[in-house]
Formats: C-alpha cells, sequence, structure tokens
C-alpha cells in the first residue's frame, strides 16, 4: 500500500496502514471526543409513515447538490424516532435558530412526546408534521437510506422550502455539548 497524506497539507509522508493504533480503528470514546470540537448546525426532523408523528434533533444535517437539491442526515438506530424515519417517504427538516433551543432541546430529550403541545405544531397538505416556529423548513421526499455502521444516512431530494419573515437570531450550533448563538459577536 502506498504511503497516504491527508488533504493538501505539507509534511512527511505517513502509512496508515502501518499505523498499529490504526489497526482496529478509533474506539467510539475517542471519536467522539475527537467530533466534541467540531461545531455543528442544529436541526429538527420530523415524519409520519402513517403511525403517529416523530421528531429528533439533529446535527448531522447538510446539503450534497443544488442540482437536484439533495440533503443529507444520519439517525442513530437508539432513536425512537429511527423506525418511523426508516419507513417513511417525506420529511421535514427543520433548520434551526437560536431563539429555537427550546425546539431543538424538546425534540433532542428521550422519553417525551415532542407533539403534545398542538399550538407548537400543524401538518402540512401532504401529511408530515411541521413545528410553526422553526426559522427554515425543508420538505422533502426520501431518496435513499444507507446503513452506516449504528446509523442510517437518509438522503432527501427537496421539494419545498419555507423560511420566517423578517430577522433571524443567527444559526443555532452544538458544540462541545453545549448549544451555542453565531451571530455578529462570533464574526472573526
Amino acid at each position: 500500500m502506498s504511503p497516504r497524506r491527508s488533504g493538501g497539507l505539507a509534511g512527511p509522508a505517513v502509512d496508515l496502514a502501518a499505523d498499529d493504533r490504526l489497526a482496529d480503528g478509533l474506539d467510539a470514546d475517542a471519536f467522539r471526543a475527537a467530533f466534541r470540537n467540531h461545531a455543528a448546525g442544529v436541526a429538527v426532523i420530523t415524519a409520519d409513515a402513517g403511525d403517529g408523528p416523530v421528531a429528533l434533533t439533529a446535527t448531522s444535517v447538510f446539503s450534497v447538490s443544488a442540482t437536484p437539491p439533495l440533503l443529507v442526515f444520519s439517525i442513530s438506530a437508539l432513536s425512537s424516532a429511527a423506525p418511523t424515519i426508516a419507513r417513511a417517504g417525506s420529511v421535514v427538516v427543520h433548520l434551526l435558530d437560536a431563539d429555537q433551543v427550546e425546539l431543538g432541546r424538546l425534540c433532542a430529550t428521550s422519553g417525551v412526546d415532542r407533539f403534545a403541545d398542538r399550538d407548537r405544531w400543524e401538518r402540512l397538505p401532504s401529511g408530515e408534521p411541521v413545528f410553526r416556529d422553526a426559522a427554515t423548513r425543508i420538505r422533502g421526499t426520501v431518496v435513499n437510506r444507507l446503513e452506516a455502521g449504528t446509523s442510517t444516512l437518509v438522503v432527501v431530494h427537496a421539494t419545498h422550502a419555507t423560511s420566517t419573515a423578517g430577522a433571524h437570531a443567527g444559526p443555532l450550533v452544538y458544540h462541545n455539548r453545549t448549544w451555542h448563538a453565531l451571530g455578529e459577536g462570533s464574526r472573526i
């Protein structure tokens, strides 16, 4: 096997295959610790496969393509929403602003009824549950799923997007197990 370099960084070539520490992969705790310092936007995913609405908070949402408009997120097999999202033909991805941290917390909390407050959500004409407060909502059809370890990557073709009018509070970000707001003060 030829030596590999990390993308574009100067320095000596490193043979990753010869590094004994990488032979069996990184353990889960070390992997989580490495990503703990990687900030990510916060989204809430909702779906209903016919047996009631589900929601979960995710920091794994990212755009893949503008033409066609595709996005991806991952769900853990341990999530109570996973079985429903695995069967759903469509989902709504809610991209949260900092002033919607309570919605992010609600959908990240195990064992609670995320839809108990009927004034907080409604159904789209196509049937998906949607939270009214979310700054940006993207509805889409699921076009692919890929099992990846104990998670599933879900590929969504975006069909509709809405954004609330007016000033946004700035995105809600999750970093090092803490919620953060990005705004003018965080600009470098």
